[in-house]
């Protein structure tokens, strides 16, 4: 699976500014299975050479490179050549937008005037490496960051003219209301971050048709209801969706999704983690399901996420005793089990996990620290088990608390696994 998203995360936001760069200068990374050159490629070809004062970009399937100017190339060269026709569109598109945009106070707007859009402030331009194929041949607009610059307004339907556009990013704004439905036309779009703002409504569904989406960003926002299906069954690498309203049982077939980082923390989702939590993909690295009202019990299958490095279920309603399987979390480096109502005692094999920085259990209901757990004090992993029910150690419950345990310290029933789990 590509991590374009991550590189083009570190393009836009490591690179020095426009100003760092001589005229005649491109400076990039190649990425892709095409030829050389000195650019970002984005897509299946190589990277191309940073046209004048700019840094390169190549899009497409073949080697051969373009120009991003950034910040809109305000104070970069325009490219040569005949009249831009491929930006017409986008013309009509970012002018729609200018006209819903109600406060600009920092006047990022005032740059969006005439007919060249490859200037507009937050605007990407780039020529895609496959261009010799079109009829027009020119900059398209590549991408739109707009991050913190705390615009208010709205989405409007036009800006799904921008089909060459591969990425979105419109974190920390005051944008409201909904996504319009035509954004299922921007066949290119690889990043949608809309973190950060005011949206509300139902789940954005059209996010689930747009093409060749991969990183979709959707907290810090008001959207609310049900999270469908249709988010762990589509090709994301990243999935966000914290710090909304979102209610409802997380769907059941969570372990299709392929992602590497998925955080739905901080929503109202209610009943059992899935059964199919463990069958997840194997490059999951991180998953975090803090702060909702989750119950039942935490999966036998959650051995199976060996290569997770961070587990966060803390600030649930989670019960009953620790699966054995969670020792095979090999990889795991933050595990966070606090403010849940798990009893028993904490086994050695948690406390023995090789590449274990912090494990949390506070505010439960454990009777008891196994041996190897005991040892941890003297390692150095952060360790929290203030405020269980564990005898001879400070910072407990009171023991009344500790007289009836949550569940009757149930004993999971656990769903057998089709093979048996043998940690590594």
């Amino acid at each position: 699976m590509e991590k374009s998203w991550l590189l083009a995360f570190l393009f836009f936001h490591i690179i020095p500014s426009e100003a760092a760069f001589s005229a005649s200068g491109g400076v990039g990374v190649g990425i892709g299975n095409g030829g050389g050159g000195v650019g970002v490629g984005i897509g299946n070809g190589g990277g191309g050479g940073g046209g004048g004062g700019g840094v390169g970009v190549g899009i497409g399937n073949g080697g051969g490179g373009g120009g991003v100017w950034i910040g809109g190339g305000i104070n970069g060269q325009i490219p040569s050549g005949p009249p831009i026709s491929n930006l017409n569109s986008a013309y009509s598109a970012l002018q729609a937008w200018k006209s819903a945009i109600t406060d600009d106070p920092l006047g990022i707007m005032t740059t969006w005037v005439g007919s060249n859009v490859c200037s507009y402030r937050g605007v990407f331009c780039a020529v895609p490496q496959d261009d010799e194929t079109s009829d027009s041949p020119g900059p398209v607009v590549a991408g739109i960051d707009v991050n913190y610059a705390s615009l208010k307004g709205t989405l409007v339907k036009e800006l799904s003219l921008l089909t060459d556009m591969s990425l979105l990013h419109l974190n920390s704004n005051r944008f409201s209301g909904t996504i319009p439905d035509t954004f299922r036309d921007l066949a290119s779009l690889q990043e949608l971050d809309l973190s950060n703002n005011d949206f509300s409504g139902l789940f954005p569904t059209v996010t689930l048709l747009i093409p060749k989406l991969i990183y979709l960003d959707l907290r810090y926002n008001n959207f609310s209801g049900p999270i469908p299906d249709g988010v762990f069954n589509k090709n994301l690498d990243a999935i966000f969706l914290n710090n909304n309203q979102f209610e409802g049982q997380i769907p059941p077939n969570l372990g299709n999704s392929p992602a590497s980082v998925i955080n739905l923390a901080n929503n109202k989702l209610s009943g059992n983690i899935p059964i199919s939590f463990g069958f997840m993909g194997p490059g999951l690295k991180e998953i975090l399901f803090l702060n909702n009202q989750l119950t039942g019990c935490i999966p036998e299958g959650v051995g199976l996420l060996s290569q997770v490095q961070v587990l966060d279920v803390s600030f649930n309603s989670l019960m009953g005793h620790l699966p054995d399987t969670i020792s095979c979390l090999n990889g795991i480096e933050v595990l966070n089990l606090q403010h849940n109502k798990l009893s028993g005692l904490l086994p050695d094999p948690v406390c023995s996990l090789r590449s274990l920085v912090n494990l949390t259990v506070a505010y439960n209901f454990f009777s008891g620290l196994s041996q190897e757990c005991a040892n941890l004090l003297f390692r150095n992993v952060g360790f929290d088990f203030s405020r269980n029910c564990i005898p001879g150690k400070g910072e407990q419950r009171p023991q009344p608390q500790c007289s009836v345990i949550p569940g009757g310290g149930l004993n999971c029933l656990r769903v057998p696994l089709v093979e048996p789990l043998f940690c590594g």
